[in-house]
């Protein structure tokens, strides 16, 4: 059962940068051998391996456990846990990239939605948002509609009612932003908590060499405390890389109210929820949700 205030503006505080995202993420997320370090507490190093086990055996891409990943992200992007609703959404957000749309949202101004468009029209030649490759081409990298009004924002939504268009946004959202979310977690040895954790950041940040990607709040995490897979303790860690987010949020305004970490992803973490099981309650942006 779902508990929200419904905030129609919410959207513009709460997605995400994601400068330089496209084509990133398969080569800045490099494998980390799981490998078990000698550490001074046996107990503790038993733990640990058998967190890096179960991470391997299975974790967010147990379709259940998508799909809670999928409401959570969404409590924060749409205020709603309805992820599916979402494949029609589209408006600009004046966050300086253009129109935000879909269910993970892609940019016209950071690269995302300009391979989306041509995963669909590879699919499916001649759909209704074909015509505005080459515009969007254009304001790659900038928040200029120039191409795209009046009639994107409509085409856009007559896009979403098909099947093909639906499936050409989760494929792209699995590529770019789950998948390798899942794989750097699991390499690292942190189970669905901390996997969802990754997801979550790289939907918001992106992937790249600037200091506020996700790999670099990762790098900042790794300064600071050991993740299973080189024998350090799972929540230590974990607490690690949400003080990195954190920090990278407050770097822009638009990101500054860290609550979808502090009412909900610390909410898990003290419990010690690190297999992300319901029931699950938490807050983002004050306004409480529940998953039975």
């Amino acid at each position: 059962m779902e508990v929200q205030v419904h905030t129609p503006h919410r959207k513009a505080t709460a997605r995400r940068t994601k400068i330089a995202v496209r084509a990133l993420l398969g080569t800045a997320l490099l494998a980390v051998p799981v490998t078990a370090y000698a550490a001074e507490n046996p107990a503790t190093t038993t733990a640990d391996n058998a967190t890096v086990n179960n991470a391997a055996a299975t974790g967010l891409d147990d379709p259940a456990k998508k799909d809670i990943a999928m409401q959570l992200v969404s409590s924060a992007e749409n205020s709603s846990l309805n992820w599916k609703a979402q494949y029609k959404y589209i408006e600009d957000i004046k966050d300086g990239r253009g129109y935000t749309a879909g269910i993970i949202g892609f940019c016209s101004g950071t690269g995302d939605m300009l391979d989306l468009v041509k995963l669909y029209t590879a699919r499916n030649p001649g759909n209704v948002l074909a015509k505005y490759l080459p515009a969007l081409e254009k304001v790659n990298g900038t928040d200029s509609h120039k191409g795209l009004d009046p009639n994107f924002t409509k085409d856009w939504k007559t896009a979403a009612s098909e099947t093909a268009f639906k499936d050409a946004q989760n494929d792209e959202r699995d590529r770019v932003y789950f998948d390798p979310a899942v794989r750097q977690g699991k390499s690292d040895g942190v189970g669905t908590l901390g996997q969802f954790i990754y997801y979550d950041a790289i939907v918001m940040h992106g992937d790249g060499s600037d200091p506020t990607s996700f790999s670099s709040i990762r790098k900042k995490a790794l300064a600071k405390a050991k993740p299973p897979s080189q024998g350090g303790n799972e929540t230590t860690y974990l607490n690690a890389f949400l003080d990195a987010r954190v920090w990278a949020m407050k770097q822009e305004e638009a990101h500054s109210d860290t609550s979808r970490v502090d009412t909900e992803q610390r909410v898990f973490l003290k419990k010690g929820n690190l297999n992300l099981n319901t029931p699950l309650d938490w807050k983002v942006y004050g306004d409480p949700y529940h998953i039975g």
